[in-house]
């Protein structure tokens, strides 16, 4: 019955009952999506940590990281390890020597130590501190063998914003290679 008026409502009927079928079960994903292992930022681990999936790290580790996944290490994360993975992006601060075949060291990523990788890309304002040295991807991927087509950049000191132009002028220098003579220079014989 209506508020406004006397006349009655019809209900339509109820729709007709549909054959139950099994629920459908969620196809597991063949690789781990996101992080299997996460360290939080108020945790404290020492010692060696082996995993074949993707690891974040946000708290404080001092070790050894052998991860054949991908690796996050966080604004907030004190890392005092070598750290060897496939992928790894460092938001935080790292002292040890990093291997992967891709390494991102973000504006706030700080690395005290050797980096050895395929691909480095950094971020305007982030800070390294020791020797960078390019690999080929086969060396990446496990071999610790150098190659021909190895290049070292030694990085004296930090590549911050005030001293972006200074390291875009300067010329880069390529082990077993002399660095190619100024214009004033006079020729050497």
């Amino acid at each position: 019955m209506s508020f406004f008026g006397n006349r009655r409502q019809i209900e339509p009927p109820p729709p007709p009952a549909l054959d139950p079928q099994p629920p459908l079960r969620p196809a597991l994903p063949s690789a781990p999506v996101g992080f299997e292992t996460v360290l939080g930022s108020s945790s404290v681990l020492e010692g060696v940590l082996k995993s074949s999936a993707n690891v974040r790290l946000d708290g404080t580790f001092t070790g050894s990281l052998e991860i054949n996944g991908n690796v996050l290490i966080g604004e907030t994360a004190k890392i005092k390890a070598d750290v060897n993975a496939r992928n790894i992006s460092i938001a935080g601060a790292v002292r040890g020597n990093v291997t992967g075949k891709k390494v991102q060291i973000l504006r706030t990523g700080r690395v005290w130590g050797d980096i050895r990788a395929a691909a480095l890309t950094t971020e305007e304002g982030a800070f390294i501190d020791g020797k960078i040295t390019m690999i080929d991807r086969e060396s990446a991927s496990g071999e610790e063998t150098p190659s021909v087509d190895e290049a070292r950049i030694d990085v004296p000191a930090a590549v911050s914003e005030e001293k972006n132009d200074a390291v875009e002028a300067a010329p880069s220098v390529v082990e077993g290679e002399a660095a190619p003579a100024a214009e004033d220079d006079p020729p050497t014989t």
